[in-house]
């Protein structure tokens, strides 16, 4: 264990992570499936941040998860876990307590804000809400911005707080997550206004792979799409590039 955190916090040809000791600070569900830890740690408020970059964490039995940061404020740090089934990661999740420790490396992640943007575009499964909220939430007093999000059931809803001008729709999948052309349906029937735009397609990898292309077709430029696969069937831990 001790030599893959090694490994994790040196990478390979990339600066090394900074590595933070975590303690749960308190742990509250948000949803019916998504529960928030708040996290303190030493030397918190060093911690260079952008909204919706993510944590390495090595959680026991369940090391090299990535979870994005959904909040970072006043010393402390929230993490949202999805509770899907009962692995070692939602299991943890479920019985974290105050005081519990783990280790985390950090941040990280290429899904950010293009600031010069006129508009914004996110679309992404629960997995994705705490990227694309914080997202939402640093964007700045009347900025254009449309999200879909899907979702297993209208009880998974969840508030956001932004100043920007957010027009945001909640995509009912009905069930457990799995792959799906939910989301690829939604946006191929989004109109998009005029000017060069920003799509952030977050969520389950062949799901974001088909996203794009459908974007690329439409004659987006490369530049104006960031896609990350955060989960896909049979993969424990890490996130695609897509």
């Amino acid at each position: 264990m001790n030599q893959m955190i090694d490994l994790l916090r040196r990478g390979v040809g990339r600066p090394p992570l900074p590595a933070w000791r975590l303690t749960v600070r308190d742990s509250w569900p948000v949803t019916p499936l998504v529960q928030r830890i708040r996290f303190d740690a030493p030397e918190l408020g060093d911690m260079m941040w952008t909204p919706g970059q993510d944590l390495v964490l090595n959680l026991p039995d369940a090391p090299r998860r990535h979870y994005t940061i959904r909040g970072l404020r006043h010393g402390s740090l929230d993490i949202d876990f999805v509770l899907h089934g009962h692995g070692p990661a939602a299991d943890w999740a479920r019985n974290a307590r105050p005081g519990t420790e783990i280790e985390a490396m950090g941040p990280r992640g290429r899904t950010r804000l293009a600031e010069d943007a006129p508009w914004h575009l996110f679309v992404g499964d629960e997995t994705c809400v705490p990227a694309i909220f914080a997202m939402a939430e640093a964007l700045p007093a009347g900025a254009k911005a449309w999200a879909f999000l899907e979702i297993e059931s209208p009880a998974e809803r969840q508030d956001v707080g932004t100043a920007a001008e957010l027009e945001l729709e909640w995509v009912l999948r009905g069930g457990p997550a799995r792959p799906s052309d939910l989301l690829l349906d939604r946006l191929k029937a989004f109109e998009a206004p005029g000017g060069d735009g920003h799509a952030y397609l977050i969520g389950e990898t062949s799901g974001v792979r088909a996203q794009r292309h459908f974007l690329l077709e439409q004659g987006w430029a490369r530049e104006r799409i960031t896609a990350e696969g955060y989960w896909r069937p049979g993969r424990v831990g890490g996130h695609d590039h897509v």
